[in-house]
């Protein structure tokens, strides 16, 4: 099933190539009249030679002008066709009857090269102009049903192939046009490295090209089928998860084939696959589905209709190529967003890196400032690591800190922020967090420390250790990040040298 668009043309020197062998035949035709008019005896046929002549003539021309636009425009096409189809008519009067087959072929000749550069109605223009010039020089023979059969023989199988030629050419113009989307959505996906455009990408693609009513493409999470784009007679039902078990999706994706349902009328053996209406409560009768594998990506895309045998193999090649750019574009995109992740991310804690805190920490400030709401910021270090490194090693120093970020991480909400400061030294965000709030959320941090258990490598528990902490707030305290920074990091230092241990400065320090 198409959606109607404008044909793809032929270039004018592709036009002279398809119909150069009929053209070289012809001249051939019309030069061997020309030597049987002139060699004619007693006298020779001028006026016969004198019209081959000007057919070679006319033939040269039209050749000539295929490679002009101008003779691309309707009433040029509509005057070569008046010319053909009175002069092939006309020549019927000067051959003799013995050479009538030249006539047939002639007529033959001209329909397809008229339908091949000009189209249906010029063609059938020429046909007509040629019955209607030859006509009165034929009535005699079409008396008997063996002289009409003679005479109108040529005219029916000239129409006949014009169809198909029509038919081949629309093929062609169809196959072009397809090429032609694919190359443009290629660019266009691979210039992306957003997820949501490229499925508007793939949208605008299958509503231009495809009249589906119905196509999604489903990703398998957590053992679903999660359809990111699901377009349905007319209404988005994204974000939907179907199952993988027991549906064609999952056929298609479990067996990494794909899968052409022309009409869902007739039985479908495949096994464990069932029967599933999602969307709209109505049956498909139509279904192709293509699997999408890369790296990072496994799924579908499929399209259905609510008609039987609604797609032809030409609709699968296309579905299949969509379906390979955009596995390709979907698996850039998360290749380029993991790369992005680990840049902004600790390698070992998995936390914000130093700089990318500082971006994400500017931004919140100026979102702070937007909405005047406060900022809250905790210095946090581990105290005496360094001599803890020492006692137990490198190893359960890690341990510690991977640990110490999971308790951060599991009393901040998903709007803070953590990132790594340097060696055992971090640093919290708290969006909308008031100094007494940051107290409490310090004050649970220590105490999720206190409560963990880590082992060493000989699966010995080793205590763990405690952590200091420092808090300032924006804008109360500092309106710009980094003197937020340093607030922070001084009163840290004064809460290591009040003994370690404790949060700075205490909860009553800070207004409600």
């Amino acid at each position: 099933m198409k959606a109607s668009k404008p044909a793809a043309t032929f270039a004018p020197q592709e036009v002279r190539r398809f119909i150069s062998p009929l053209t070289i035949a012809t001249l051939v035709i019309l030069t061997g009249l020309i030597m049987e008019a002139v060699s004619r005896r007693p006298a020779p046929n001028l006026p016969l030679a004198f019209y081959g002549g000007l057919g070679i003539a006319y033939i040269a021309t039209v050749h000539i002008l295929l490679l002009r636009s101008a003779f691309r425009h309707g009433t040029y096409r509509v005057i070569n066709s008046v010319l053909a189809g009175i002069g092939i008519g006309i020549l019927t009067y000067l051959l003799s009857e013995r050479l009538n087959e030249i006539t047939h072929i002639l007529v033959l000749f001209s329909v397809v090269v008229m339908t091949m550069i000009s189209g249906r109605m010029y063609a059938y223009l020429t046909l007509f102009l040629i019955m209607a010039v030859s006509l009165p020089a034929e009535l005699s023979q079409l008396r008997t049903a063996e002289g009409i059969l003679d005479y109108t023989t040529p005219f029916v199988v000239s129409v006949i192939v014009a169809e198909v030629i029509i038919r081949i050419k629309n093929t062609a113009h169809q196959h072009i046009h397809r090429l032609e989307i694919i190359n443009q959505v290629s660019r266009e996906i691979m210039q992306t490295l957003d997820t949501k455009q490229t499925f508007a990408l793939l949208d605008k693609t299958i509503q231009d090209t495809l009249g589906a009513d119905t196509y999604f493409i489903g990703i398998v999470k957590d053992g679903k089928i999660q359809l990111e784009l699901f377009f349905d007679d007319g209404e988005y039902f994204n974000g939907m998860r179907v199952p993988f078990e027991g549906t064609l999706s999952g056929w298609v994706i479990r067996n990494q084939k794909v899968l052409f349902l022309p009409d869902l009328r007739e039985e479908v053996e495949l096994d464990g696959v069932e029967r599933f209406i999602i969307g709209r409560d109505r049956t498909s009768l139509s279904w192709i589905g293509v699997p999408l594998k890369a790296e990072n990506v496994t799924g579908v895309l499929a399209l259905a209709s609510y008609a039987a045998n609604a797609f032809d193999r030409a609709d699968l090649e296309l579905l299949i190529s969509l379906g390979q750019h955009v596995t390709l574009a979907l698996d850039n995109t998360i290749r380029h967003a993991q790369v992005e992740r680990q840049a902004r991310l600790d390698s070992m804690t998995g936390v914000y890196n130093h700089g990318y805190f500082l971006k994400l920490l500017a931004e919140q400030a100026e979102e702070a400032s937007r909405t005047q709401t406060p900022l809250s910021l905790i210095m946090l270090d581990i105290d005496y690591f360094k001599q803890y490194n020492d006692t137990y090693g490198h190893l359960v120093g890690d341990r510690i800190l991977n640990s110490l970020c999971s308790a951060i991480q599991r009393n901040i909400k998903q709007a803070d922020a953590v990132g790594r400061w340097g060696g055992e030294e971090f640093i919290i965000s708290l969006p909308g967090a008031t100094g007494r709030q940051a107290h409490r959320i310090a004050r649970r941090i220590g105490e999720t420390m206190r409560s963990l258990r880590v082992e060493d490598r000989d699966n010995r528990t080793v205590p763990i250790p405690t952590v200091s902490q420092g808090i300032a707030v924006y804008p109360d305290e500092a309106n710009e990040i980094y003197r937020l920074i340093d607030v922070a990091d001084k009163r840290l230092y004064v809460a290591k040298e009040r003994g370690r241990n404790q949060v700075e400065p205490g909860e009553e320090f800070f207004q409600e």
